[in-house]
């Protein structure tokens, strides 16, 4: 299903904090590829994540929202380039903060990826050979297209409620709209703004590619849960949040 609807950041507090290694394995398909992964308090598990993407990609630019923790130097140390919010600004931010960095290095392809574990970066790869091949501005991976393991029921329920929200509020027939893993053209993200800082960034990301009229699809792509990424993810009170959040901006246009 294809959609056809139709220098440098300022400084502003962020700091690059390190050149990325080169890794031993890269997909040719992914050289052109910067992957953006927002981090807040990833300390224990980031510097894994990191090694798994840049055995696929060349470029990985990992964004520290304010961590309280060690996340930028274990990110750096694994071979990421670190950009550092000073306060926490919420995944959106972080988001744009990466996209911006990304377009100003020369980016053509961008990868969202989040820094808990739970993306497979051989899915990514397979997103940016779908988006280049059949040029679509936007993929969005699927895990209800792919696959998920050891997702919580209740997870499942306030999926597929926020899936039922989008597709009323934009009229885009998604599988998953809050999918961390997707890739955008150099185009696409030049044009993308997100003003929803937190969590809510996922819908308003949608949103605004049924706005701008990107052409974009869905790709299979598998999500897996841990103890750990399960207690970093959104609570049931965090989804309520989402939705007030986008109600409030509706009401605001």
């Amino acid at each position: 299903m294809v959609s056809t609807p139709e220098s440098h950041p300022s400084d502003g507090g962020l700091h690059d904090t390190g050149a990325a290694r080169e890794p031993l394995t890269l997909s040719s398909d992914a050289a052109d590829a910067f992957v953006v992964m927002p981090a807040f308090n990833e300390a224990r598990g980031i510097a894994d994540v990191v090694r798994h993407v840049l055995e696929r990609f060349p470029r990985v630019v990992v964004v520290d929202d304010g961590s309280r923790d060690a996340t930028a130097g274990e990110a750096r140390a694994a071979g990421a380039q670190v950009v550092r919010h000073p306060v926490n600004l919420g995944q959106g931010a972080a988001l744009q903060t990466g996209m911006r960095w990304a377009l100003a290095s020369g980016a053509r392809w961008i990868v969202t990826f989040d820094s808990d574990g739970q993306h497979d970066a051989d899915d990514a790869v397979r997103m940016v050979t779908l988006a280049r091949e059949r040029d679509l501005d936007v993929v969005f991976g699927s895990r209800f297209l792919g696959a998920t393991e050891g997702m919580p029921a209740s997870r499942r329920l306030l999926l597929r409620a926020a899936l039922v929200f989008q597709r009323l509020s934009t009229g885009m027939r998604l599988s998953d709209v809050h999918n961390g893993l997707r890739v955008l053209s150099r185009e696409a993200a030049s044009r993308i703004e997100l003003r929803q800082n937190r969590m809510a960034h996922a819908s308003e990301f949608v949103s605004q590619v049924a706005a701008l009229g990107l052409r974009f699809d869905e790709a299979p792509v598998t999500i897996r849960y841990s103890e750990y990424s399960l207690a970093k993810g959104q609570s049931s009170l965090g989804a309520i949040h989402i939705l007030f959040d986008l109600l409030l901006a509706r009401l605001g246009r």
